[in-house]
Order: structure tokens, then sequence, then C-alpha cells
């Protein structure tokens, strides 16, 4: 197969974007030519793939959703990701409700589970296409932007003529990978518009929208892991761009997300992770970490000298998803400051996350200087080291000790009973 070229002859009058992609299109379907430099590889190689399953880009596309049993099941099989998806909807929904664009979600085989379109008055194919169910696989339609990711697991824009099939040339769209714990594409999500081209970059933005779904998704799905949230800079932790790992109860690191990845210099990039605790790239225990606030910021070192904000929870299956809550204890956070003492006196029982979201802030905490990595043999370990050096620091007093850790009395003395029995 001959490759033509932007620079070739017959394309020196075709000027716009448009007018060379159906250029190439026209002389790859026709004459066999491969659009090289003209169309990106993903595209070009969907092409091949579709030539191979329909009989050709003239062919009729049709919508058809799948099953309704299969509906059901894609929606019953991939909740977490439909919750993560409906968590941030409400500010999908206002960032775009001013374009000519919808987004979508699909499951990993291209199974629409989710939409906002809103059937404008020029809309022929979106509304069609954004149902409950409708199948959006190369298989299906061709190449699409969904399509392209679900098969290929790696963002992809697909603009007009792009498109394998004539029918669909009028969508333009964008679409990125969310990905699960354990490194599987989880789904797609989309961002499409109908006969009117992108005057922005919709790559970036649906990539950032797809990072803060899969951030959902991996700390939904983290039912026994101690998750961490990191970043540069602090204002960053809380958004798409933070860091996340999880560390499993035996203390070893069970996925991180790309962010994560690429801060700490991982060679993989992907989640999904499994190695131990000292390979995590974090220059702290796992009691140091276990320790960190919810509520509030710490500094955390990072192995390759960076220094980033972090905070952490708990989550797990007992429902005791805050408890490492509450005020730093450990040598990565300052010490609580009288303020903190006087609250703990005042409510013994428990710090609530109201309380602690009004204590001081504390964004200038200071590193320990002996911050050696300490593998533990689990985080259950942690939580006792880490109720006996809180108690110590308390001169044995169990409710300024509960106040700090953000738990109640009660669990701390069944840990008590518990270590006594041991």
């Amino acid at each position: 197969m001959r490759a033509i070229h932007s620079s070739s002859p017959t394309s020196l009058f075709f000027n716009s974007p448009a007018e060379r992609v159906a250029l190439a299109r026209r002389q790859y379907f026709e004459e066999g030519l491969a659009p090289s430099g003209i169309v990106s590889q993903a595209v070009f190689q969907s092409w091949a793939r579709c030539q191979r399953l329909h009989s050709g880009p003239s062919d009729k596309v049709v919508f058809q959703p799948v099953t309704a049993s299969r509906a059901n099941l894609a929606l019953q099989k991939n909740r977490l990701l439909h919750d993560a998806w409906v968590g941030g909807l409400p500010q999908l929904q206002g960032v775009l409700g001013r374009t000519s664009c919808a987004a979508m979600l699909t499951d990993a085989t291209g199974v629409l589970i989710g939409a906002t379109c809103v059937g404008r008055s020029h809309e022929n194919l979106m509304p069609v296409a954004t149902r409950t169910g409708v199948n959006l696989s190369e298989e299906a339609v061709g190449t699409t932007a969904p399509g392209v990711v679900a098969r290929t697991g790696q963002p992809v824009r697909v603009d007009g003529a792009e498109h394998f099939f004539d029918d669909v040339r009028r969508m333009h769209c964008a679409a990125a990978p969310i990905l699960d714990v354990h490194g599987r594409l989880a789904g797609v999500l989309d961002i499409s518009s109908e006969d009117i081209p992108f005057n922005f970059d919709a790559g970036s933005l649906v990539s950032v929208y797809a990072a803060a779904i899969e951030n959902r998704l991996l700390v939904s799905q983290s039912n026994n892991h101690l998750v961490v949230r990191f970043q540069a800079d602090p204002s960053l932790v809380d958004s798409p761009m933070a860091a996340l790992i999880g560390i499993g109860s035996d203390g070893r690191l069970a996925w991180m997300n790309r962010a994560a990845a690429l801060l700490l210099g991982a060679a993989e990039t992907s989640t999904g992770v499994s190695s131990g605790l000292e390979d995590t790239g974090l220059v702290a225990s796992t009691t140091e970490l276990a320790s960190l606030s919810d509520q509030t910021n710490s500094v955390v070192l990072l192995a390759n000298g960076l220094v980033v904000w972090a905070r952490a929870v708990m989550r797990a299956p007992d429902g005791h998803r805050n408890l490492y809550s509450g005020f730093s204890p450990n040598a990565l956070a300052i010490e609580p400051s009288p303020q903190d003492s006087v609250q703990a006196d005042a409510d013994p029982v428990h710090l609530t996350s109201r309380d602690a979201a009004a204590a001081p802030d504390r964004e200038t905490p200071e590193i320990s200087p002996s911050g050696g990595v300490v593998h533990l043999g689990s985080l259950r370990d942690s939580g006792h080291a880490l109720i006996h050096e809180t108690l110590e620091r308390c001169g044995g007093n169990i409710a300024r000790a509960a106040a700090q850790l953000g738990v109640s009395r009660g669990l701390i003395y069944r840990r008590l009973r518990r270590g006594r029995a041991g």
C-alpha cells in the first residue's frame, strides 16, 4: 500500500483540514493509499479494522440499542462506574451547557450507560445514538472516538470525515479511557458534537473529566485500602489531577492512578501495581501514612526528592472509613496546637468532620528529619501502634487521644482489650 502525504501535489489545493481528510479518505478507500500524516495512526488503524468488519463506508448505520436484558446487565455490572459518572455530572453539564456538545459514558465494550444529550434542534443522530444500551463499538458503528478507545484503551479524537461510515461524518467526538483498580479498562468518556466542529481542545477537556471519574471509581472500589491522595500543589489535592495510591491491609501497594505514577516516576503509568510498600516512592512508614488527616493537607517527602501535600483515608468494609482521620499526630505534620487540646476537652468522645474542617490552617507543617521507610506487617498492626503512640503523647488520656484520632473512646478501649488478649 502506497502512502499519500499532505505535501503531495494532489493535496496542494486542499487547504483546510476537512478538505485534506476528505481527500485522504477518498484516496484510501478508492485507491488504497495510506493517509500518512493526514489522519492519526489511531484513526487509520481503525479504518483498516473496519474494512475487515464492514463491507464499506457507504453502508447504512443503524444505532440499534442492545437488548433490554443486556442494557440492564451493563448497568448492574458497572454500578460503581455509573455512580462515579453521576458524582461529577452537574459540573460536567454546567461546563458543556452552552456548547453544542453532549457527554457520553460507555462501559468497556462500548455499550452506552449514561449521556447528557438535550436534543437540540439541529441534531438528528445524537438523540438516537445517546440512548442507554446503544452499542458504540467499532463492530457496530465503525470508527468513532468511544469505539476506538474501547478497542485500544488510548485517548483519541475523531472529526467529521475521519469517521468510517458516511452516515456518521456529521459527528465530531473526543474520548478518553477510565481504568479500574486492576488497571483494566472500565469505561470510556466521550464528548460529541453534531454538525458543529469543536472550537476548544475537546481532547484535553474529556481527559480531565475522565480522570475525575476514574479517581472516584478507584476510591469506591477500595473496600479495604488506605487511600492516599497527594500533589505538588496543595490546591490540586482535591482536583482531577490528584495523584492517588491504594495500600492494602498487608501494607503493600495495591494500585496507583496515572497521576501518581507520573509523580513517583513509576515505569508503568497504569494502575494495578502490586509491590512492596518501599516501592511506592513515599519516604514514610505505613503508620505515618495511615495517620495522615483526611481533612487537612500534610507535607510528605517522595523518594525522588519531591515534596508533596497529602491526605489519607482508611476505607474499610466495616464502615470505619475515617479510622485514621482527625489531626495528624505523626512526624509528617505539626503537633496539635493548644487550641486543638481545648477542642479535645470540649468534645472528648468524637471529633466530627465539621470540627476537623474548622481546625486551624495546617498548610505549613515541617518534614521529619528521620523519614526512613519502615515496612510494617499490616495496617491493623499500624493502627495498634498509632493508638499507643497517641496515648503516650496524651499522657494516657483516652478521651483526648480519641479526639485526636477522630474515633470513639469505645473503639480505643476495644483495641486495647484485643491487644491485651493477644
